[in-house]
């Protein structure tokens, strides 16, 4: 009798040329977690992030090289313009594009390795950043692609694979950059000789490259549904559309009574997203200014790095950060909740920053084992917090505006 009731009085009829109902029969019929989705997702975030912060190693010596700053003092002003030229396009641009960020990727950034002055190094930063809007279509498709329990895991891996860019991409321009150093590898003429910011540009762009070829068969989650197309048992349907109608009228009237469904009256989701820039803004500041300050000189407060030094703090950063966020953060935010973990994180980035200012006074394996350990910890705090307001984000709106609000 038990296995009777199980079943459920009217079966969901699905519209057959329509996408997002494969998908919605696909999300129906699997069990566990969907690694597949969850590793599209990631490489997809990981592409957009590569590039964002792959030059901060290197961009002091680009910048010198061009020759453009008369005191070495000037060298991070012209550096910070060349760093936010992405994020002004991004700015801009990031609603209207989709699909493009992959491409962008492919073909901006390969020019900004060629770069040859400064202003070509800011013109390909600032086109790479407008046409880069894949963070925002990529969460919604999380929320969509994935079934309800796992959707706090799709949006972590996408904070994951965001942070995790960040890191690798500095660590790919440290290890990669003026690949002179490299002569056996490189030989003296060579084209990486006269370009010699292009290599981790280059493997970069034909990464995004490959991914751009694999989103091709990722599935449509849009639903597209034409009357011709539908099942003849509409039992399911007529029940649904009642619904709609229903949940519809009530929307009305509420908006009628001052209880607007309007983004910006959803207080909720407007905090957590004001809370989300000004964090950002901070990530962003840092991400930039750590590896200048590494590979500034003693006299002017820096720590005197090579771009190998910096790129090998990065990445056993981003090694840390993986682990952390696969094998960790999850008991953590389960135990705690999203917004107890994000304000702890919060709390203790403050004397951790605090602490970088110390840190020239030191050198050696002193200053190698602090470095490295803050470093790591200020990554994970940053992917906590912001793991945390996507979650608040993804449950501060109806279905109504899930695919709006990834887009802010």
């Amino acid at each position: 009798m038990a296995e009777e009731y199980s079943v459920p009085l009217l079966k969901k009829k699905y519209y057959k040329n329509c996408p997002g109902c494969k998908v919605d029969q696909m999300k129906e019929s699997r069990h566990g977690i969907p690694f597949r989705e969850l590793f599209s997702i990631w490489i997809v975030v990981l592409c957009t992030a590569l590039p964002i912060s792959s030059l901060f190693p290197f961009l002091y010596f680009m910048i010198r090289d061009f020759h453009l700053a008369k005191r070495e003092e000037d060298i991070g002003s012209y550096a910070g313009y060349v760093g936010s030229a992405f994020m002004l396009g991004r700015a801009l641009t990031s609603v209207l594009w989709g699909i493009l960020g992959t491409i962008s990727v492919v073909i901006f950034n390969t020019l900004f390795g060629l770069s040859v002055n400064f202003w070509m190094a800011v013109i390909s930063r600032f086109l790479l950043g407008s046409m880069n809007g894949l963070l925002g279509p990529i969460k919604a498709y999380a929320v969509e692609i994935f079934q309800t329990e796992y959707q706090a895991l799709a949006l972590s891996s996408v904070s994951t694979a965001w942070g995790i860019g960040l890191i690798i991409g500095p660590a790919l321009g440290g290890y990669l950059a003026q690949a002179e150093k490299y002569p056996n590898i490189f030989p003296k003429g060579s084209l990486f000789e006269r370009f010699p910011y292009f290599l981790p540009c280059l493997i970069i762009s034909l990464f995004a490259l490959a991914i751009t070829i694999a989103t091709f068969w990722l599935p449509e989650t849009l639903h597209k549904h034409e009357e011709k197309d539908r099942f003849p048992d509409d039992s399911y349907d007529a029940l649904e559309a009642a619904t709609h109608d229903f949940n519809t009228k009530e929307i009305t009237e509420k908006e009628e009574g001052k209880e607007s469904t309007s983004l910006l009256r959803n207080w909720p989701l407007m905090s957590s997203i004001i809370v989300y820039c000004v964090f950002s803004l901070h990530d962003m500041a840092y991400s930039e200014i750590f590896s200048l300050w590494a590979v500034s000189p003693r006299r002017l407060g820096g720590l005197s790095y090579s771009t190998e030094d910096v790129g090998q703090v990065l990445a056993i950063t981003g090694f840390s950060l993986l682990v952390f966020q696969f094998f960790t953060y999850p008991y953590v935010e389960r135990m705690l909740g999203p917004v107890l973990v994000a304000r702890i994180a919060s709390l203790l980035s403050i004397p951790l920053l605090q602490s970088y200012s110390c840190m020239v006074l030191m050198s050696g394996f002193a200053l190698g084992l602090a470095i490295n350990c803050a470093s790591i910890l200020k990554s994970l705090f940053s992917v906590s917090i912001v793991t945390g307001l996507f979650i608040l984000q993804n449950q501060a709106v109806v279905s109504l505006h899930s695919g709006l609000f990834v887009l802010l």
